[in-house]
């Protein structure tokens, strides 16, 4: 294993299909992406690849052992002991899976991004080993979610082997993406499903011009909402029929709905965008918020990809 190449290490049976990429850095945060990854692989029947973005070479510093050092010293051995390290407790998570490692020459976010094109899903830590004190998420974590290939997962806190998936719902191209992705998500892990989505007179889609801004009866609005919940995850009942199906329409701010739904949830699930994005924002203010508060894993899904 050196820049730009890769080294397999095969733990279990071959012929497995789609490949789940974690990006490491030696972090905690990194080690708890290592551990959501590998056990996403085992229910996917999937391979895993771990990746290091080694930044070192692009600024021409020496990799190395120093001629005063242990012959084991020097940037590239350390990384490598690294990368080493987190396959070793992918396989102890998950002794079962296929295991590939790659330490990649370039800049993480660019690195992630070029490997999330070949990927079903990408896993990555809140924050990485650059992270400032008193920020939440890492910067390769928020700018991935954004630009990837593939659905992204922000592994937060302590992951739960209980509780549900839940899907925030809010009838968005990228939500529509995300319903597909959760029912999948909720089918593997044998876990129900709860269809979640938050609403206020705000945020609700306008009246028609013909209708006037008072022209809906009292209670349809929540009605409305109700109905765009249903009709979210209509079909996919079908495809999914061993999954359980909880909806619900809450009226409520979206962020503060999904943060504590989050509490008791496996993973959380979220568009991109929702349907009050501007256009050419590629990360809603909701999605961002689940990055940084959520209580679980979060899984950002993009639309348009």
């Amino acid at each position: 294993m050196g820049d730009d190449g890769e080294g397999v290490i095969v733990s279990g049976a071959s012929g497995v299909s789609g490949q789940v990429v974690v990006g490491v850095d030696g972090s905690a945060s990194s080690l708890a992406a290592v551990e959501a990854a590998a056990a996403e692989a085992r229910l996917r029947e999937a391979t895993l690849k771990v990746v290091h973005a080694f930044v070192w070479p692009a600024l021409h510093v020496p990799l190395g052992p120093s001629p005063l050092g242990p012959d084991d010293g020097g940037l590239r051995n350390e990384v490598e002991t690294m990368v080493a390290q987190a396959v070793e407790r992918a396989r102890a998570v998950a002794p079962g899976i296929d295991v590939t490692s790659s330490v990649v020459s370039g800049e993480p976010l660019a690195t992630l991004e070029v490997q999330s094109r070949s990927a079903e899903l990408v896993v990555v830590g809140s924050r990485g080993l650059g992270g400032f004190v008193g920020l939440l998420v890492g910067s390769t974590a928020v700018h991935l979610a954004a630009h990837g290939r593939c659905p992204v997962m922000v592994v937060r806190e302590e992951p739960r082997t209980d509780g549900p998936v839940v899907l925030g719902v809010d009838g968005s191209l990228s939500a529509e993406a995300a319903t597909d992705f959760a029912f999948a998500e909720a089918d593997l892990r044998k876990a129900p499903l709860l269809a979640l989505h938050a609403w206020t007179p705000w945020n609700a889609p306008l009246p028609a011009p013909d209708e006037g801004p008072y022209a809906a009866a009292p209670g349809a609005l929540a009605q409305d909402e109700e109905r765009l919940v249903s009709e979210a995850i209509a079909g996919h009942r079908e495809r999914f029929p061993d999954v359980p199906v909880t909806t619900e329409a809450v009226r409520g701010p979206s962020r503060e709905t999904l943060i504590e739904a989050s509490r008791s949830a496996q993973v959380l699930l979220v568009g991109a965008r929702g349907r009050g994005g501007f256009t050419g924002l590629l990360l809603g203010s909701v999605s961002q918020a689940m990055l940084h508060h959520a209580h679980c894993p979060v899984v950002v899904v993009r639309g348009d990809v």
